[in-house]
């Protein structure tokens, strides 16, 4: 009886633990040598609370070229600028209005507009105060948070153009041990409301999805494969068997004495 309850203990632990190559792996059906796949890039839009990096340099009288926002931000090393606190505090936050306040130029309405579009309506208004003004406009506030069964979860910053999943979950350490490569949630802010997206990184189709490209405030989610719990109930489902295996046995000792 103990051996029995021993090789149905094993078998059980084996079919749980054992994790095929294939779910370990990304892009399974992924065709060899050069695919088309169009990328779906989508085009953020300033939300309220956004924060941006503006920049208006132009040439004084003297033939200088001049930041002439810089006097704002004052005397910054690099480090406080590239911080958290430091974009927050120096840069250009869109109000409950969907405005910015520029200085001499006042305010500009950025919601709902891209940084392009943004960035040359500041020029035109900028025209009108500085001569031959060259205007840089950029997004401070592409924060992105990775939860699940990820190694290191968290929220991020990202200070490029374009993000995609694979990189964003990279920046969170990867997918863990008892991650689901093929259960991905991505939530997803918009006027309209919250959008959700479920992602297989391991099926070539979420090169076309829309939420290959992660924006701004995204939330992605990595679902934990059946077999955690299992795992983190091993040792309390160990302890049971053990203890059901030696009353078991303590019964047929017993049994046996008494019959004899």
């Amino acid at each position: 009886m103990k051996f029995l309850i021993t090789i149905m203990f094993i078998a059980l632990v084996s079919g749980y633990a054992c994790t095929s190559q294939k779910k370990l792996s990304y892009l399974n059906n992924l065709p060899e040598g050069r695919g088309s796949f169009p990328a779906q890039i989508p085009e953020y839009r300033i939300q309220k609370r956004d924060i941006l990096y503006i920049s208006i340099k132009a040439m004084t009288p003297d033939g200088m070229i001049t930041d002439f926002l810089a006097a704002s931000r004052g005397n910054l090393s690099t480090n406080i600028m590239q911080s958290e606190s430091g974009q927050y505090i120096f840069g250009y936050d869109v109000n409950p209005e969907g405005n910015i306040l520029l200085p001499v130029i006042g305010y500009v309405h950025v919601e709902g507009l891209t940084t392009e579009e943004a960035r040359k309506i500041i020029s035109e208004k900028a025209e009108n105060v500085f001569r031959d003004a060259m205007v840089e406009c950029k997004l401070l506030s592409f924060k992105f948070t990775v939860l699940g069964e990820v190694k290191v979860p968290g929220s991020y910053m990202n200070y490029n153009n374009y993000l995609t999943v694979f990189e964003a979950i990279g920046r969170a350490g990867g997918v863990g041990d008892y991650g689901r490569r093929n259960r991905i949630l991505v939530l997803r802010s918009s006027p309209e409301g919250t959008k959700t997206y479920r992602l297989d990184l391991q099926d070539k189709s979420i090169l076309e999805s829309e939420a290959y490209f992660i924006l701004p405030n995204d939330v992605i989610i990595v679902e934990p494969e059946k077999s955690k719990i299992f795992n983190m109930n091993l040792p309390m489902i160990s302890f049971i068997l053990t203890s059901v295996t030696s009353t078991i046995t303590m019964l047929i000792l017993i049994l046996n004495f008494t019959k004899g």
